[in-house]
């Protein structure tokens, strides 16, 4: 039987704008899975903390052109490498995907770089998943946001009276829901709501 010389990548990306979004602190993630082991994980900064450029989806773009950098710097690219894109935001993908035009001043520039990007991959399609299937790309962005307040503890004065309350996190200890050091109201109703709803937190 002759091997198959074909390389499967799987890449999931996440981003994030804490603790508003937009105008907070934009951070990314993203894992490259390679014939179902991990190649590459990545986390960082999207862009400047709290300037109008500042968003979630500037963040999601940025992990995901980051991901496509690394496989062309890479040389995953060619024929014989198929290359699955996953998100779970819908907005990026379906741009993606030709299904949602693109208007976002912030977004336009980088929507041409990801697809800059793609026409140097020979085999690529990009899928949306659910939240609940993207949570190593999703931890590593907030990892990120974590470690940036860690790093500039002059922040944490600006950032306080966004975080989430005493009650709100004797709640998600309740619900047995791990939750980041620094997170938000916003982010912890939404944890809260999910987990009610029976959407879990991983």
């Amino acid at each position: 039987m002759v091997e198959s010389d074909t390389e499967n990548i799987e890449v999931y990306f996440d981003g994030a704008c804490e603790p508003v979004n937009p105008g907070g602190i934009a951070t990314f993630g993203f894992v490259i899975y390679k014939n179902g082991e991990t190649l590459k994980t990545e986390k960082g900064l999207a862009c400047e903390p709290f300037s109008s450029y500042a968003s979630n989806n500037v963040a999601e773009y940025t992990a995901m052109i980051k991901a496509l950098e690394f496989m062309v710097k890479n040389g995953l690219c060619g024929e014989s490498v198929h290359v699955t894109v996953k998100g779970d935001s819908q907005l990026t993908i379906r741009q993606m995907n030709g299904v949602y035009a693109v208007r976002a001043p912030r977004i336009i520039p980088l929507f041409k770089r990801a697809k800059g990007l793609t026409k140097k991959i020979k085999n690529i399609r990009f899928v949306w998943v659910p939240r609940e299937q993207n949570g190593v790309a999703d931890d590593l962005s907030h990892q990120a946001y974590t470690e940036y307040v860690d790093m500039h503890p002059e922040i944490r004065d600006k950032i306080v009276s966004y975080g989430a309350t005493e009650k709100q996190k004797a709640f998600m200890d309740r619900l047995k829901i791990k939750y980041d050091k620094y997170i938000s109201k916003r982010e912890a109703s939404r944890l809260i709501r999910r987990k009610l709803e029976g959407g879990g937190n991983e």
